[in-house]
C-alpha cells in the first residue's frame, strides 16, 4: 500500500501507478510479502532517521524490514521523502514520480537483505539490471559512482565533490549539498 502525505512540494504522484510499480519491482526482486510505503516530508524522514539510525538528518529513503516471523506476509516498510525526491528528480532532469520509483526499488533491495554499504558491488549490479528491466533512469548507486570510457565521471550525493575530467584537463569541480 502506498500512502502519500501532503507536503510543501507540488508533485504529481499517482498512488495506483506507484502501487503497480511496487508490485512489479517486488516480483522482479523475488521479495515475498507485502510492503507498505509512506511518502512524506523531509521532517518526518529526519525524525525516523534519528530515531532508528541515530542520524539527525533527513534522507531520501529508509527501509524497515519486518521480523523474520512475519516476512512471508509482510516484508517490511519504506519511508520516502517526497521533498528530497523532488530535488533529486530536478537535479537529474526526470519526473518526481520516476525518482520515487528509483527510491522504492532501492528500498526494496534493502528489504531483500542487500546492503551497498557492506557488499562488494553486488547490490549496485543487481539494482542496475533491475532498473533497466523496469525502465527506470539511473539508480542511486549508479549516480554515486559512474564511469564511462571516454570520460571519468565521479558523482557523489552528499557534501563531497563532484568532478568531471577528460584526459586533457579538469573541466568542472563543484560541491552539491544533500544527504
Amino acid at each position: 500500500m502506498i500512502t502519500i502525505e501532503p507536503t510543501s512540494v507540488e508533485a504529481e504522484l499517482s498512488a495506483p501507478t506507484l502501487t503497480r510499480f511496487l508490485n512489479r519491482a517486488r516480483a522482479a526482486i523475488g521479495l515475498r510479502g507485502a510492503v507498505d510505503v509512506l511518502l512524506t516530508t523531509d521532517r518526518t524522514l529526519r525524525q525516523l532517521n534519528k530515531s532508528f539510525r541515530g542520524k539527525d538528518k533527513p534522507t531520501d529513503v529508509l527501509s524497515f524490514p519486518a521480523p523474520t516471523a512475519f516476512a512471508k506476509k509482510h516484508a517490511g516498510d519504506l519511508a520516502i521523502s517526497i521533498e528530497t525526491a523532488a530535488r533529486q528528480a530536478k537535479a537529474f532532469a526526470h519526473p518526481t514520480q520516476d525518482e520515487v520509483k528509483i527510491l522504492i526499488l532501492h528500498g526494496l533491495l534493502h528489504l531483500a537483505g542487500e546492503d551497498h554499504e557492506t557488499d562488494k558491488g553486488e547490490m549496485a549490479t543487481r539494482e542496475a539490471a533491475l532498473r533497466r528491466e523496469l525502465h527506470l533512469p539511473a539508480t542511486l548507486i549508479e549516480r554515486t559512482t559512474q564511469t564511462t570510457t571516454k570520460k571519468h565521471i565521479t558523482t557523489t550525493l552528499g557534501p563531497r565533490k563532484t568532478t568531471k575530467k577528460t584526459s586533457q584537463s579538469t573541466k568542472k569541480s563543484t560541491t552539491r549539498g544533500g544527504k
